[in-house]
């Protein structure tokens, strides 16, 4: 075997290194500078001739600079003569714009796979895309892994009384579905309309929560405000905890005063984003020793499949 190296970008340098403290291995060195203009510069400072290459990079805010600093990485690897390259992204960002949802709109989540292949990424690897399609988006071999498999462990070490499932919108019913059957548990979804314009939302329960233990189920968190209005319209039918689990804490805006204030009463979330505040509310639980088995299982040629049967 040639031999691999995992190098980070600097959007998640912890996360990066529980990475490598599960492999056992030093992370390898790259230098990340900034021109007085914002330019970004990267230069590798080891040889990776004929290595299988690995590198980590969430792109989360700020996404543009993260994205850059990935491209340019991987530039400069490619020009290094490395055998492979293979993008480690925790949270694949843009994943939002999937689709023309008006007219005169991008789908933005094209274009990022685009950029990716043009940069020479020959693989990625990634946890909860927003929507399972864009793995079509690309023309090289993608890993849309399942945050659902450290939530299962978690939730089964709460022993709730009486837990069930929620969506918090019509929308995210596919992946509270899925999660209910995983937990074999029953599924409820909060309809969220908005009846006249300048008036306040409506929340529809479908199903029944009364005395139960709510737990909502989203990819993602961003400003708080519909998981925190659903787990309160739950609450106000008869629900006796809400809480929720979200792979990627993107908690921008009002987020955590939202969060603080409002009805949830426990969000957990990964670490494929650094939280930018701590919350007593908020538990974070580490996708890294996930992502490293993956790391060993592809430059073994190994099934990665196999981790979630």
């Amino acid at each position: 075997m040639r031999g691999y190296k995992v190098f980070s970008g600097t959007a998640n340098l912890e996360f990066s290194k529980s990475v490598a403290k599960y492999l056992s291995i030093p992370l390898s060195e790259a230098t990340v500078t900034r021109f007085s203009d914002g330019e970004i510069g990267v230069r590798i400072t080891e040889s990776v001739r004929g290595r299988d290459v690995f590198i980590i990079q969430s792109t989360c805010a700020p996404a543009n600079a993260n994205l850059m600093e990935l491209l340019i990485m991987t530039d400069a690897l490619r020009r290094s003569s490395a055998n492979s390259i293979t993008a480690i992204v925790p949270y694949f960002g843009y994943a939002r714009q999937d689709r023309k949802a008006a007219p005169r709109v991008p789908i933005t989540a094209k274009l990022v796979a685009n950029l990716f292949e043009t940069a020479g990424i020959d693989r990625v690897v990634t946890v909860d895309l927003h929507a399972g399609q864009i793995q079509g988006f690309f023309d090289i071999p993608v890993d849309n892994l399942y945050g659902s498999i450290v939530f299962k462990d978690y939730l089964e070490r709460k022993n709730l009384k009486n837990p069930i499932v929620a969506s918090p919108d019509i929308g995210g019913v596919a992946r509270a579905r899925s999660f209910a059957k995983t937990m074999k548990l029953d599924l409820v979804i909060v309809d969220k309309r908005r009846e006249k314009a300048n008036e306040s939302e409506v929340m529809n329960i479908i199903g029944n929560v009364e005395g139960k233990d709510v737990i909502l189920i989203d990819d993602m968190i961003d400003t708080a405000g519909t998981m925190v209005k659903a787990a309160e319209a739950l609450k106000g039918v008869g629900a006796s905890s809400a809480m929720a689990f979200c792979t990627h804490p993107i908690l921008s805006g009002p987020a955590y005063d939202r969060i603080e204030k409002g009805g949830l009463d426990e969000l957990v979330v990964t670490d494929t984003i650094p939280l930018s505040r701590q919350s007593d509310k908020i538990t974070v639980l580490s996708v890294s020793h996930l992502f490293s088995e993956v790391i060993r299982r592809i430059y073994h040629n190994e099934s990665v499949n196999g981790l979630f049967n």
